[in-house]
């Protein structure tokens, strides 16, 4: 699913150069936002801590 969001992204900068900017903007944004940061690496981290909790209890 991340690899076709990211070829669709990377086709919509190939097709409209103009939105590269736009897209580093919104980057930024969501970047100097330390709450969004700490939800992303939440649900990036939560199945490798689950399985590793799983492995300490079995």
């Amino acid at each position: 699913m991340m690899r076709i969001v990211f070829g669709a992204l990377l086709g919509l900068l190939v097709t409209y150069p103009s939105l590269a900017s736009v897209v580093l903007a919104v980057a930024v944004a969501v970047a100097s936002q330390p709450v969004v940061l700490a939800f992303a690496a939440g649900v990036i981290a939560w199945p490798r801590i689950t399985r590793r909790i799983r492995g300490w209890t079995a």
